[in-house]
């Protein structure tokens, strides 16, 4: 049968639509989230015990083990005194990467002190039974403290070298404390910056202002990067790249790519406004010697947590994918790259539209599937499954 132009051209469109629906039908399943975890006080990090339970922040100042049915522990004892309120409190968890055989565990949290508060990080030990907290020692406190309950920052993760291994430090994202954000493009305090120090607390020698003259400069040699506003997220890449993601004002929200000793711009840069309108500063997008974002949401989504989806769970088109929570909108983003676990943003997808909770950690957990923590005073913990 002879078809006219016009139907074989409704044919082709269609036969177009129905390929490209069948190839998205096969990379991105439906998804639907399980709830492992309810009712916990504006939970905002966990972390997988080896043992199947997770550990998780609340932010009022207590730390709770979940089991894997979902029951949820008293707080343990012995967590740090924290500044509670506002963005404040009891934020980042991480489990030393020989926790199994250490038991060691790092905290980030709003500390409280003469003149204000920080963003500290301090080691410590789980107990054997899981009831409380031991040793616990400051490793880092942000200096100088504020007077404001706003932009703490607080991920950490394990340094690596370029080969992927580990190299024995940490990495500790420093918001710009909202008031202080000039202090973003300055050396000689913590506030706005990533830091690298190592497990016990020194200053590596090959930080990138750990030299004299760059503290005869006055810059501090714990810096790693600076010019950043309120990093939420921050994952290790498998080839050992540093990914942050950090808040811009109204507008802006940036993903970078961290390397050593570079400058991210805020708030001489950024694809942001302020408040209720009007440009930051001198307005600019761009400057010579300050880094652009890899990606930069406008409007802005209020991204928290994010994770390398590194497991088939999914489908393999999903691995070396990134996935971004958003507070603002409640929705999972699942951002496609050029190269897996690296390359430019090609692709962002809104994965659980409809979710309607305040997206603050994701974790890619030990079973390969992704992990939820939504913030509210009646937070849970979700596994996202697919069909």
């Amino acid at each position: 049968m002879a078809y006219s132009p016009r139907i074989r051209r409704a044919l082709g469109l269609w036969l177009a639509a129905w390929a490209c629906s069948t190839a998205l039908a096969q990379t991105a399943p439906a998804l639907r989230v399980e709830a492992v975890a309810t009712q916990m006080q504006s939970p905002w990090a966990l972390a997988f015990l080896p043992d199947g339970r997770f550990l998780v922040t609340e932010r009022p100042g207590t730390l709770r083990v979940v089991e894997a049915h979902g029951a949820v522990s008293a707080p343990l004892a012995g967590v740090p005194p924290v500044a509670a309120g506002g963005q404040g409190g009891l934020l980042d968890v991480l489990l030393d990467s020989d926790f199994a055989s250490n038991r060691t565990v790092y905290l980030c949290y709003a500390e409280p002190g003469t003149g204000g508060n920080s963003t500290a990080l301090a080691r410590t030990t789980l107990a054997a039974d899981r009831s409380s907290l031991q040793d616990v020692k400051v490793l880092f406190s942000q200096q100088p403290k504020v007077a404001s309950s706003a932009h703490f920052g607080c991920r950490i993760t394990e340094g690596r070298q370029a080969g992927g291994q580990l190299d024995g430090t940490l990495f500790l994202a420093l918001g710009e404390r909202f008031s202080r954000k000039d202090d973003a493009q300055r050396l000689d305090n913590h506030h706005g910056k990533i830091v690298r120090i190592g497990k016990d607390g020194n200053i590596p020698a090959d930080n990138p202002f750990n030299t004299p003259a760059a503290r005869r400069d006055g810059a501090l040699p714990e810096i790693w990067s600076y010019g950043h506003r309120n990093p939420q997220g921050m994952v290790r890449a498998p080839d050992g790249a540093l990914w942050e993601i950090e808040h811009g004002p109204q507008g802006g929200d940036e993903l970078n790519v961290v390397a050593r000793g570079r400058n991210y711009g805020w708030p001489a840069i950024t694809y942001g406004e302020n408040y209720g309108g009007g440009k930051i500063g001198a307005g600019l997008t761009a400057q010579a010697g300050m880094e652009q974002p890899l990606h930069y949401w406008v409007p802005s989504i209020a991204p928290s947590g994010m994770d390398f989806i590194t497991s088939e769970r999914y489908g393999k088109a999903w691995v070396g994918n990134l996935v971004v929570g958003s507070l603002k909108f409640g929705y999972l983003a699942r951002l496609e790259l050029s190269a897996p676990f690296g390359g430019k943003v090609v692709r962002e997808t809104k994965l659980l539209p409809d979710l309607g909770e305040r997206v603050r950690d994701v974790r890619q957990g030990p079973d390969g599937l992704l992990y939820l923590l939504t913030d509210s005073p009646a937070g849970r913990l979700l596994r996202v499954v697919p069909r």
